[in-house]
């Protein structure tokens, strides 16, 4: 990868999977790094910065869903580093279950943590983007914010679709301030997603809904340890989008998420076509 100039980055869920692959890398080129976790003490250990490295690096314990714990990690940062560059709302959770067994506090607490703690983090950083008049906020969604078809994740899907409408909106608000935007949208990775400490089960379960249930036990018994994206190079490629001064708004990573999103982009084209007269109807007369 080329020399690129050094920033600060503020990471959220730093402490394993793709935020602990990316703080190193952003490390080992030299950025400051701010890096949340829910304890500082896992997170200090899973970076296990050098001694080069450790003035670059600020490890943050933060509850992202309360504003207050948010806001306090980002002054930290500020008064560690003097600014900050570069967002990457990074932190997630996967829960499966069908729409009918998720009880109300399955779907507020995913939503919490996978909407609300990014939200939480936008309010405490784009002020200081905004005094900047520069930064870019990089939001990790995944093809399921794009292509949702996916029996028994609907709550999960329902996150990150709404985390990708909120970063195209957001990219046209901040635009004017000298702020961009990204929402990425990796394909399958090998980090520890599928694992216990990260992935949820609604605790009702409804037989009837066989479908769901094969792609749970996909995930866990094919997938788990076997997924197609290298966390290194999806690292490589934020840091790489994160350095152009145009970045995309859309940003589709490994060949699964290429396919998927084209798959849907042609899953829309036909219903399009094949509704257009009748769509177009509704209009008042001209």
């Amino acid at each position: 990868m080329s020399t690129i100039q050094p920033k600060t980055w503020f990471i959220t869920g730093a402490s394993k999977g793709l935020g602990l692959t990316l703080a190193r890398l952003l490390l080992a080129l030299g950025h400051n790094v701010a890096a949340t976790s829910r304890n500082r003490a896992d997170l200090e250990r899973a970076v296990a910065a050098t001694a080069d490295q450790f003035l670059l690096f600020l490890p943050l314990e933060a509850d992202l869903t309360d504003e207050d714990s948010v806001g306090a990690a980002v002054e930290l940062a500020l008064k560690a580093f003097g600014r900050i560059d570069v967002v990457v709302n990074n932190a997630g959770y996967g829960l499966h279950g069908t729409v009918e067994a998720l009880t109300d506090a399955e779907l507020r607490r995913n939503f919490d943590v996978n909407v609300f703690a990014p939200l939480n983090v936008l309010r405490r950083t784009l002020p200081q983007l905004r005094r900047q008049r520069s930064g870019h906020v990089i939001n990790i969604a995944s093809i399921v914010g794009f292509q949702g078809g996916y029996a028994g994740w609907g709550s999960y899907v329902a996150t990150k679709f709404a985390l990708a409408g909120l970063t195209e909106s957001m990219a046209a608000e901040t635009r004017e301030l000298g702020i961009k935007a990204t929402v990425v949208y990796p394909g399958p990775v090998r980090t520890e997603f599928l694992s216990s400490g990260s992935l949820t089960l609604a605790q009702r379960h409804i037989d009837d809904y066989t479908e769901a249930q094969a792609s749970l036990d996909l995930h866990l018994g094919t997938l788990a340890g076997n997924q197609a994206g290298d966390p290194d190079k999806l690292a490589e490629l934020i840091v790489q989008a994160a350095s152009v001064e145009k970045p995309p708004l859309h940003l589709f990573a490994g060949h699964i998420s290429w396919d998927l999103a084209y798959q849907k982009i042609g899953e829309v084209k036909l219903d399009l076509a094949a509704w257009k007269d009748a769509a177009l109807a509704t209009d008042f007369p001209e």
